[in-house]
């Protein structure tokens, strides 16, 4: 059997996040947005670790001390629901998310930006704020009915865990609303770029 070399290079240039990638320029505003989120970012991905060793803790505990505790598993449930929600924005700002890009990879930086524009203003923008409206009387009522777990030995204040859905859709609508001042940008100009971009 022949060894298999794998071009990192060429693999992140196919999913289009490579040179091939529209420069979208940096403006002041998305600046500060960006930073931000990459704080936030930063922080919770410390959330992923925490949550292996909670895996491990809850394996042993069963499987060697044929012991488990209820609290942990849903601490741990609900660890992986903050790193994934959280996760979604951050993934915008490094534009690491999954695409389908067979058609819009063969258009031009131009025709992509306004796609991406279109796609932000018409669908994600508008869903994260849909989410939030419904979410919050949703957050209001576990908090006000003072909501624990339905298991016997589990978590108090599930207002706290169903408070991450407005966190997490606030901050994509902050990751989304950033990505569309800086295609706004790249197309027309306005708002003013911190840096020159190639169009």
């Amino acid at each position: 059997m022949s060894d298999i070399k794998l071009d990192l290079d060429k693999v992140e240039q196919a999913v289009g996040h490579g040179p091939t990638a529209v420069p979208y320029p940096p403006t002041w505003l998305s600046d500060k947005l960006d930073a931000l989120l990459e704080v936030v970012g930063r922080f919770f991905s410390w959330s992923w670790l925490l949550l292996m060793v909670l895996v491990v803790l809850n394996v042993v505990l069963r499987y060697f001390f044929s012991n488990s505790y209820v609290a942990l598993e849903e601490l741990q449930w609900h660890i992986y629901s903050i790193g994934f929600m959280i996760g979604l924005s951050y993934c915008v700002l490094h534009d690491g998310h999954v695409r389908v890009d067979v058609l819009a990879e063969k258009l031009s930086h131009r025709k992509r930006a306004w796609l991406e524009l279109l796609g932000l203003a018409l669908f994600l923008m508008p869903f994260c704020l849909f989410v939030l409206y419904y979410a919050y009387p949703f957050v209001e009522r576990s908090y006000v009915m003072g909501e624990i777990s339905g298991s016997p030995g589990g978590l108090p204040m599930r207002w706290l865990i169903k408070s991450v859905i407005l966190i997490g859709f606030g901050l994509l609508l902050i990751a989304a609303f950033s990505r569309f001042i800086r295609a706004l940008s790249f197309l027309t100009g306005f708002p003013r770029a911190r840096v020159a971009a190639n169009r």
